[in-house]
C-alpha cells in the first residue's frame, strides 16, 4: 500500500492588493461595530434594498432592471447571464464608477481588484489594471452595476459586498448534510464507490465547494462518530481517488477526513484567487458546516496539511470559527508578497513557477480528475468550469508588483495570526527550498492561541511528514481533536515503518515511541496537563545526520525554548576586516573590497544534473562558487568553543556602486577543520528597499517596508548603508570550525529560488564594500549559550537542506575607499 502516493509538496504563495484601504478588521473590531449598529450583516445574496443615506446620485433613476444576475461575495462581485461583450460598470454608494468590465463570451464578469482611476477592460484580463496603485473590492453597501450601452440603461442593485466578519445565519451550516465512504486498509466498504463520498458544501455567498469525505476503517476504529480533520487548498484535496497526504495519514490513524477544494479549483464554484479574503471566509464556513455532521466527534474539527493546505489553515483559523478544535500547519510561508519578492527581488524560480502552475490547474479542465467526475454525470462540476475564464493570470499580474502593495497586509500572516484562538501545532525547516524560513518571524505572534507547539529544524519542505515530527503531529491531534491519550496503533507502526522507509528512501524509519505510557486511557486531563507543561518550542539540530543512512530524516540532538526567538539569545557582532577576515573588533584602518555583478548567478541553483528530487535522501548537488572577482568573502579564525546561533542574523553593509539598482545576497556558511564548507543560511535585499520599519524591528529582526514611498534608488558613487537580514536559522558551530560570510549578487546558494537581476545590458557594474572606522560593515548573530552540542561533526553530505563542498579560500579584490 502506498501511504503517500502522488504526494505533491509545492508551496503556497502570494496575495495581491492595492494601496489605500484600511487594515483588515479583527473579530473584536467586528463585534464592536455590530454592537454599535455599524455593520449590515448578512446581505450577500440580496440585490434589493435601500441605498445608504449618504449615497451619491440615484444610479437607478431612469433605468430598467438588468437581465443579468449579480452574485456579491466576500470582497468580490460576480455577474452571470449578461450579454457577451456588454460594458458592465461597478459603482459604489457615492456614485463613483470603479471599473467597467466587458462581459466574456459566456456573459460573465468578476470584480475583485480595482484600478485607482476608472477604466474599461476585458473581464478576466486583469493585467490591464495598473497594479502599482490598484486596490481591492472592499466590504460595503449601496453598490450598483449598470450597462450603459443599452437604452434605457439596465441596472442591478443596490447590493452589499460582504467582509470576512459578516457571518451567515447558522442555519446555513445546520441545513447541510455530507455523506462519506469507508477508506479502510482493505479498500472501500461493500457496494461503495469513490464518488459516494463526493459532496458540495455551500458557502455564505452561495458558492459551492467540492469536498470528499472519507471515514476510517471500522474494523479498527468502530462506527463513529470519529475525530475529524479538514484539508483545504487549491490543489486537489477533493480528488475522489487520491487523498492528499495529511488526509491519508489521518484516515489510517482513525480520523474522518474532509478534503475541500478552494473556490475556482477542482470542481468548486467561484473564481480562483491566491489567498484572498473569500477563501478565508470559506475556511470558516467549511469548518462550521463539517462540524455539524453527526459523524464528527465532539462537534469540533481540526485541520491538517503541509504547504498550501498548511497556509490555508492559518487564514481559516484567523476567522475564529467556533467549531475549530485545533490546526496543524506545516511548511508555511509568512508574508505572501515577500515570498515572491524576497528582499524586494523577484523570485524567478520556484515561486513564479508555482503561480503559473496554479493558473494552469485552476483553468477549465486544468485538473484531469474533474473530467472523470463530469463524465460520471456531475453537472455541478461541469457548470463550475464555465466561470474559470474569469480566473486572473497571476503570473503576469504579480510580476509587476515590485513594491509592497498597501492592502497586502490584509493577507500577510504575521499581521493575522495573533487573532487565532485555537491550539496550534506548527512545524517548518530553516532551509525549506520552497517556502523559505520567514515563517519563523511570526512564531511569537500567536498571542491568543491557548496552546502553541512549534517544531523547527534544518531540512526540507516535505519534512513535516517525516518521522522527525510525525509522531508529535499525531499526539497533538489526539489531545486537541480526539481528546484522548495519544497512542500510535500497533498496526500503524508496522505500516508506518514500511511506508516512511519507502517514501524517504531509507530503511529503518518509523514512528517515535509513545511518550504517554505513564498515563492510562482514563487520565486524559493529566496527560494534557503534562503535555502543556513542556516548553512550547522544540528545535532539532542536524536533521539527516543521525539516521541509518546519510540524509535520513532524523536529528542528532534537540533543544527546547520557552519562546521563539529564544528569550536568552545574546547579540554577537563580527566585523568584516582586511585580508578576508571576520573579527571580533571593529576596523581601525580604512579598507574596502569590491565585487562585480555576476550575470549568471540568478539562474543558478545548487542542484546538479538530476535536478530537484523531492524525496531523495541526498540531493544531487552542484553548489558552485562565484567566479573570481564576483563576490567578497570573510572568514573567522577557528572557534575555541562551540557557538550556537538561533534566531535572525543580519549583515550591515556600506556599499558604493557604479549602478543605480543593486541587489545583494549575504550567505553564512560553516568551514570545518577538514576544509569542508556547509551552507547555513542566506538573505537578500534590493538596496533601494533599505528603509526599515523600526516599529516592527528589534535587535535581531530587521523588517523592511518595501513600499514605493520608501524606495530610495542607489546613487552611483555614493555610500549606501543597509541592513540585510539573513533568514531565521538555528545552527551549531563546533570548536575548530570557522564562520564564513559571503557578499555577492543573488544566486547559486539556493535550491529552487532564482533571482531576476536588474537590466545592466552588457555591463557588469562594480560594487565596493567599505570596512572603515566610519563605515564598518558587520555581521550580527543571535547566540544562545548552555546548549549541549552532540560530539563530532556531521558527515558530509548528510544534513538535510544543507549542501556541502570542499572549501576554497578566496582573495578579495581590493576596492577604492571614497574620499571623506
Amino acid at each position: 500500500m502506498r501511504l503517500w502516493a502522488g504526494m505533491v509538496m509545492t508551496a503556497g504563495l502570494l496575495a495581491w492588493a492595492g494601496c489605500d484601504a484600511e487594515p483588515a478588521a479583527t473579530p473584536d473590531a467586528k463585534a464592536e461595530a455590530d454592537a454599535a449598529g455599524d455593520v449590515e450583516g448578512d446581505a450577500a445574496d440580496d440585490s434589493e434594498g435601500d441605498a445608504p443615506d449618504d449615497a451619491g446620485p440615484d444610479l437607478l433613476e431612469g433605468t430598467v432592471p438588468a437581465p443579468f444576475t449579480v452574485r456579491p461575495g466576500v470582497e468580490t462581485v460576480t455577474v452571470v447571464g449578461a450579454r457577451p461583450g456588454a460594458p458592465l460598470t461597478l459603482y459604489d454608494a457615492t456614485g463613483r464608477a470603479l471599473l467597467t468590465l466587458l462581459a466574456d463570451e459566456h456573459g460573465q464578469a468578476h470584480w475583485s481588484y480595482l484600478p485607482a482611476e476608472h477604466q474599461t477592460i476585458q473581464s478576466g484580463d486583469f493585467t490591464q489594471i495598473p497594479v502599482a496603485d490598484g486596490r481591492t473590492v472592499k466590504k460595503g453597501d449601496g453598490f450598483v452595476i449598470r450597462d450603459e450601452s443599452t437604452d434605457p440603461v439596465e441596472a442591478a442593485g443596490p447590493f452589499s459586498v460582504l467582509g470576512v466578519w459578516d457571518k451567515p445565519d447558522p442555519a446555513l451550516y445546520d441545513s447541510q448534510e455530507l455523506h462519506g465512504i469507508t477508506y479502510g486498509l482493505f479498500g472501500l466498504g461493500d457496494g461503495e464507490t469513490e464518488l459516494d463520498g463526493f459532496n458540495y458544501i455551500t458557502m455564505r455567498d452561495g458558492v459551492q465547494l467540492s469536498a470528499m469525505v472519507r471515514f476510517p476503517d471500522p474494523i479498527f476504529f468502530g462506527d463513529g462518530p470519529y475525530p475529524t480533520v479538514i484539508e483545504y487548498s487549491g490543489y486537489s484535496p477533493s480528488h475522489h481517488q487520491r487523498p492528499d497526504p495529511g488526509s491519508r495519514i489521518a484516515n489510517l490513524m482513525g480520523y474522518a477526513t474532509v478534503g475541500v477544494n478552494m473556490r475556482g479549483s477542482g470542481c468548486s464554484g467561484g473564481v480562483f484567487d491566491v489567498f484572498n479574503p473569500a477563501q478565508h471566509a470559506d475556511g470558516h464556513d467549511i469548518i462550521e458546516a463539517v462540524a455539524r455532521q453527526p459523524w464528527v466527534l465532539h462537534g469540533e474539527v481540526g485541520m491538517v496539511g503541509l504547504s498550501y493546505s498548511g497556509i490555508a489553515q492559518l487564514f481559516a483559523a484567523w476567522t475564529r470559527p467556533p467549531s475549530l478544535a485545533a490546526i496543524t500547519p506545516q511548511s508555511v510561508l509568512a508574508d505572501a508578497w515577500e515570498q515572491l519578492w524576497p528582499g524586494g527581488i523577484y523570485n524567478d524560480g520556484f515561486t513564479r513557477q508555482w503561480i503559473e502552475e496554479r493558473d494552469a490547474q485552476a483553468a477549465s479542465g486544468g485538473q484531469s480528475w474533474t473530467d472523470d467526475v463530469i463524465a460520471a454525470g456531475d453537472t455541478v462540476c461541469a457548470e463550475h468550469q464555465v466561470l474559470r475564464n474569469q480566473n486572473i493570470d497571476f503570473g503576469a499580474f504579480f510580476s509587476l508588483l515590485e513594491h509592497y502593495p498597501g492592502d497586502a497586509a490584509d493577507r500577510s500572516l504575521p499581521h493575522l495570526v495573533g487573532e487565532i484562538d485555537a491550539p496550534v501545532y506548527l512545524t517548518g525547516a530553516w532551509q525549506d527550498e520552497q517556502t523559505g524560513a520567514l515563517f519563523a518571524n511570526m512564531l511569537d505572534a500567536f498571542d491568543r492561541a491557548p496552546t502553541t507547539k512549534l517544531t523547527v529544524y534544518n531540512g526540507r519542505h516535505i519534512d513535516g511528514y517525516s518521522p522527525l515530527v510525525l509522531t508529535r503531529w499525531f499526539e497533538f491531534l489526539e489531545l486537541y481533536v480526539a481528546r484522548r491519550v495519544p497512542r500510535v496503533p500497533e498496526f500503524m507502526r508496522e505500516i508506518g515503518a514500511q511506508e516512511l522507509s519507502k517514501e524517504f528512501g531509507v530503511e529503518g524509519l518509523g514512528f517515535e515511541p509513545d511518550r504517554f505510557t505513564a498515563f492510562t486511557d482514563e487520565q486524559y486531563d493529566e496527560a494534557l496537563a503534562w503535555y502543556e507543561s513542556e516548553p512550547p518550542v522544540r528545535v532539532l539540530f542536524e536533521n539527516g545526520a543521525a539516521g541509518p543512512a546519510p540524509g535520513a530524516p532524523q536529528h542528532r540532538f534537540e533543544v527546547t525554548f520557552d519562546s521563539w526567538p529564544p528569550p536568552d539569545a545574546q547579540g554577537h557582532t563580527l566585523w568584516l576586516a582586511a585580508d578576508g577576515r571576520l573579527t571580533d573588533a571593529p576596523p581601525t584602518e580604512a579598507g574596502a573590497d569590491a565585487w562585480l555583478h555576476d550575470p549568471a548567478a540568478g539562474k543558478k541553483t545548487f542542484f546538479g544534473k538530476k535536478g530537484y528530487q523531492l524525496f531523495a535522501p541526498l540531493w544531487d548537488i552542484d553548489w558552485t562558487e562565484f567566479p573570481d572577482g564576483h563576490a567578497v568573502s570573510y572568514v573567522t579564525e577557528p572557534l575555541t568553543d562551540d557557538l550556537v546561533i538561533a534566531g535572525s542574523p543580519w549583515v550591515e553593509v556600506h556599499v558604493v556602486s557604479e549602478a543605480d539598482d543593486v541587489q545583494v545576497q549575504v550567505t553564512l556558511t560553516e568551514v570545518r577543520p577538514d576544509d569542508t564548507e556547509v551552507l547555513v543560511q542566506s538573505g537578500w535585499l534590493r538596496l533601494g528597499h533599505r528603509h526599515i520599519d523600526e516599529a516592527a524591528s528589534d535587535e535581531f529582526r530587521i523588517v523592511h517596508t518595501y513600499e514605493a514611498e520608501h524606495f530610495q534608488p542607489v546613487v552611483p558613487g555614493e555610500i549606501v548603508t543597509a541592513k540585510v537580514p539573513i533568514y531565521p536559522v538555528a545552527h551549531a558551530f563546533r570548536a575548530g570550525a570557522r564562520l564564513r560570510l559571503t557578499v555577492s549578487s543573488p544566486g547559486r546558494n539556493h535550491g529552487t529560488w532564482e533571482f531576476a537581476p536588474p537590466d545592466y545590458g552588457d555591463t557588469q557594474p562594480l560594487q565596493t564594500l567599505l570596512r572603515t572606522p566610519a563605515h564598518p560593515s558587520r555581521l550580527h548573530l543571535p547566540v544562545v549559550t548552555g546548549v549541549p552540542v552532540a560530539d563530532g561533526f556531521p558527515e558530509c553530505p548528510s544534513e538535510r537542506g544543507q549542501p556541502c563542498r570542499p572549501y576554497t579560500p578566496r582573495t578579495n579584490t581590493p576596492g577604492e575607499v571614497p574620499a571623506p
